[in-house]
């Protein structure tokens, strides 16, 4: 790997922005689990990265969000300049902020969506200008920095949401918000609550309706999510702590671990065993 700069900015071990320069185009191979929020801004390179199991390819100018608790892999990459940003909550509080750029919202915490939005040349020039401030920020001492660099990273992030906004087809109404309080709700709980039922007496709607307004969406059924999001943090349990199956089990509400077992193999087509062995 022949590095020809890479600078790291830092504020209070709480912000960071590393940029990297490659003299020519390197591989890097690992694999982490995230402990705080993360932009990736690939702005030239290609590669493949696998997110929470799910493998992406992507080339040139490309923007991965991660967040806390996923597992990212760097299946293969060709890296010619590239940004992160990392962020912890008491930086950038995710959960008191607008609504689209919160844990709810369309970049973070949202397990079921692609974790990428690729910006075109005008949505791009903003960014870079952004990015650009930002860097400036962090080498000034002046009166108010935290301030100044929580207001650019939001700056950067609700242009993120823009650009998949105009990007994606996001369907507006009651399906949608109803879809997004429902995730919200299995993010929290997933752990504890594992019936639709569950989900829609804390809702105030009957089940029934949930699977019609999935079903209008064309989203997996709620039992599916559900299921998703219980099966994906087996496996993070699985690789990257020392649990044993009973103890996972134990963790994720199953109260007989042979049950979770059982629903694990069907998920998965393996045992938990089989799938910690793989990995």
């Amino acid at each position: 790997m022949a590095v020809q700069d890479t600078v790291t900015y830092t504020y209070k071990d709480i912000f960071s922005l590393s940029t990297v320069a490659f003299d020519k185009a390197c591989t890097i191979d690992h694999s982490v689990l995230q402990h705080a929020y993360s932009i990736y801004w690939i702005q030239e390179g290609k590669g493949t990265y696998t997110i929470d199991f799910q493998q992406y390819t992507f080339e040139d100018n490309v923007l991965f969000f991660l967040s806390p608790g996923q597992v990212f892999t760097v299946d293969s990459e060709e890296i010619k300049i590239a940004y992160k940003f990392t962020f912890v909550t008491d930086f950038y509080c995710i959960q008191t902020h607008d609504k689209e750029v919160a844990c709810n919202g369309v970049l973070f915490n949202n397990v079921y969506e692609t974790p990428f939005v690729k910006p075109c040349e005008k949505d791009i020039k903003k960014l870079q200008f952004i990015l650009e401030s930002l860097i400036d920020e962090f080498k000034q001492s002046e009166i108010a920095q935290y301030d100044m660099l929580q207001s650019y990273l939001k700056q950067f992030m609700i242009s993120a949401v823009r650009v998949k906004k105009e990007n994606n087809t996001i369907k507006e109404g009651i399906e949608t918000r109803l879809f997004k309080d429902f995730s919200m709700l299995v993010e929290q709980n997933f752990r504890n609550l594992h019936s639709v039922t569950d989900y829609a007496n804390r809702l105030g709607v009957s089940p029934k309706s949930i699977s019609k307004h999935f079903q209008k969406i064309g989203s997996k059924t709620p039992l599916d999510f559900i299921k998703i999001r219980i099966t994906l943090e087996a496996k993070r349990l699985l690789i990257y702590t020392d649990k044993t199956v009973k103890e996972i089990a134990f963790e994720l509400g199953f109260n007989d671990p042979a049950y979770f077992t059982r629903f694990f193999t069907k998920a998965t087509k393996q045992s938990p065993l089989q799938f910690k062995k793989t990995y």
